[in-house]
């Protein structure tokens, strides 16, 4: 049992979604016209499909990862856009690159109202096999990351005076899945971390909150690990039999990133379909 919230590759089309997708028109929120959003693992998966929600809500985005080429071909796909987003390369697992990087982005968008908290890596891996060394990466990249790139943006989220925090962890922990038990403990812990840091902020009006996706169907999901066997069991463990997209996701954070959802803070929210 593994959802989780991946970011992408190619779409293998072979493994079609069952069901209905969701109809819109979806929710415009006019709070956050002009709102500055910075976005980690912004270049592809439920990253890349957040790029693309804040930028149609008329924010003002910027985003780090260190897919380059995705990455140019995402904001080469928002050129339209008014302002176009702004990316950043950055290797997150180095934390001395973290400050810089975050600062150069709230200047580049004259503030910061949002943050998402979205890099992480699924990897897979099995408990007798992992190393000190391993554990390390792997919590670098899926929860000291997180810390440390909040932990850069909050003088100017202090500033904002009204601001949103969101920190992707995942059902994972809950389920809970297996193979991967470095990622589902960095999961858990970022639920505890989303908590804590919303008492801390709450002084300075940051609500901060969690979101907790289940199998959600990017690129590279679709790529490594939807195989019809475990389709299967996808949809058996769901209450909703169909496969759940990026952009259910990115719907959930708009809300809770715009001013309709001005008293909700130290939350964490599922969204996987009924599984849990």
């Amino acid at each position: 049992m593994r959802p989780t919230d991946a970011s992408p590759s190619h779409a293998n089309p072979g493994h079609a979604s069952p069901g209905h997708a969701p109809r819109g028109p979806f929710a415009t929120y006019p709070s956050l016209r002009g709102r500055r959003v910075l976005i980690t693992g912004g270049a592809s998966g439920i990253g890349a499909a957040m790029v693309q929600g804040f930028v149609q809500q008329g924010s003002a985005v910027a985003f780090l990862d260190v897919q380059d080429t995705p990455a140019a071909a995402l904001v080469a796909s928002l050129a339209a856009a008014q302002p176009v987003p702004l990316y950043r390369h950055c290797d997150l697992t180095d934390a001395s690159r973290i400050p810089p990087v975050v600062a150069d982005c709230i200047q580049a968008l004259g503030g910061l109202d949002v943050l998402i908290n979205n890099a992480g890596n699924d990897r897979r891996h099995q408990t007798l096999e992992i190393t000190p060394d391993d554990w390390d990466q792997l919590q670098a990249i899926n929860l000291r990351q997180q810390f440390f790139v909040t932990q850069a943006a909050l003088p100017a989220l202090r500033r904002s005076g009204s601001a949103s925090i969101l920190h992707m962890s995942s059902i994972a922990w809950r389920i809970p899945s297996t193979g991967l038990p470095a990622y589902v403990a960095a999961k858990a812990a970022i639920v505890g971390l989303a908590r804590t840091l919303a008492f801390e902020e709450g002084v300075h009006n940051i609500r901060v909150n969690s979101i907790q996706p289940g199998a959600i169907l990017t690129d590279k999901q679709k790529q490594l690990w939807i195989t019809p066997e475990y389709s299967a069991e996808i949809l058996s463990r769901q209450a909703l039999k169909r496969h759940l997209e990026p952009e259910e996701v990115v719907r959930l954070a708009l809300f809770l990133a715009s001013e309709d959802s001005s008293a909700i803070t130290g939350q964490s929210y599922g969204i996987d379909g009924g599984w849990v």
